[in-house]
């Protein structure tokens, strides 16, 4: 027993070493499977996203009540294009948390510009009914109503997406329907 003492612990350890490689890749073979299962959807109304390969877990957030969308990255994840990407309500709080998302830049911006499509649609406001021998005039709104549409386009140029120009001349606009 005295000669074998010496292999015997290097047979145990080269056990132990085998058998942490193994759960390791097991381990990093389910978060890959995990990481592949997940689908995201961007509709012109919510962003869904389907998570889960035995157990699906699905959670939408409706595009009108997103504010904001935080973005990180580390250097990994600039070099391979993953991310992680925090979906903001008004209360500041988030909503759904996605993590190690695929062409996360993409995602971000092309969500956005899907919710700047609906607040456009939402400020779009549908002509009154042509009287006979009238010419239309512009339709005359509720002071609330004014105040958010104002809001939302407030927030839309402070994003970045309409200039401070389309800002001002859709307000005068606005404020003349009051």
């Amino acid at each position: 027993l005295g000669d074998n003492t010496p292999r015997l612990a290097r047979d145990i350890l080269s056990w132990v070493g085998l058998g942490l490689l193994v759960v390791g890749l097991a381990w990093l073979a389910m978060i890959y499977i995990a990481w592949y299962a997940e689908d995201y959807v961007i509709t012109n109304r919510r962003v869904m996203k389907v998570e889960g390969v035995l157990k699906k877990r699905s959670a939408d957030s409706s595009l009108e009540k997103i504010n904001d969308a935080i973005l990180e990255q580390n250097l990994f994840g600039r070099i391979f294009g993953y991310g992680d990407l925090d979906i903001l309500t008004a209360a500041e709080d988030s909503v759904d948390r996605y993590r190690m998302l695929d062409q996360a830049p993409r995602f971000k911006k092309t969500m956005l510009e899907a919710k700047h499509r609906l607040e456009t649609e939402m400020v779009r406001l549908p002509s009154p009914p042509a009287r006979a021998g009238a010419a239309p005039g512009p339709r005359f709104m509720a002071p609330d109503d004014v105040s958010r549409a104002l809001a939302s386009l407030a927030e839309l140029r402070d994003s970045g997406a309409i200039t401070a120009d389309d800002f001002e001349a859709k307000k005068q606009e606005l404020l003349s329907r009051l």
